[in-house]
């Protein structure tokens, strides 16, 4: 068990070394990067130390997911900065989009009011009821 005072100095350390790295593009075709479709990584809930990370496709396909401690982790821990998880854009997002895509993170208190986010989790649970 790590000390709050170990997490905040881990944090702050986790922090300086992503900072200024900018989201990832997977774009073969050179194609208009706002024609790309979006991956987006957000923050699904939970509480500190223990808050569910999900990654969902524009047309509504889940992509994975992650529990992280904190929100400031589920950038790197998702696969959204260029760099970080190229597991997972190799084997899942470039499968899903072969031809390209962009990264998103939607933060948790920015979801409700995030109109293509909301528009491909909706898409997500009308693709449940089929």
């Amino acid at each position: 068990m790590t000390t709050p005072a170990a997490a905040a100095l881990y944090e702050a350390q986790h922090v300086y070394a992503h900072e200024g790295r900018p989201v990832a593009i997977h774009n073969p075709r050179n194609a208009p990067i706002e024609s790309l479709p979006i991956i987006f990584g957000f923050n699904n809930g939970g509480s500190p130390g223990w808050m569910s990370a999900v990654l969902l496709a524009e047309d509504g396909t889940p992509l994975g997911g992650h529990l992280c401690s904190s929100e400031t982790y589920m950038l790197a821990d998702l696969g959204i900065l260029q760099g970080t998880r190229p597991d997972r854009h190799e084997n899942d997002f470039q499968k899903h989009y072969p031809d390209g895509y962009r990264m998103e993170f939607v933060g948790g208190e920015d979801i409700a009011g995030h109109e293509s986010l909301n528009a491909a989790i909706a898409r997500a649970n009308a693709n449940k009821e089929d």
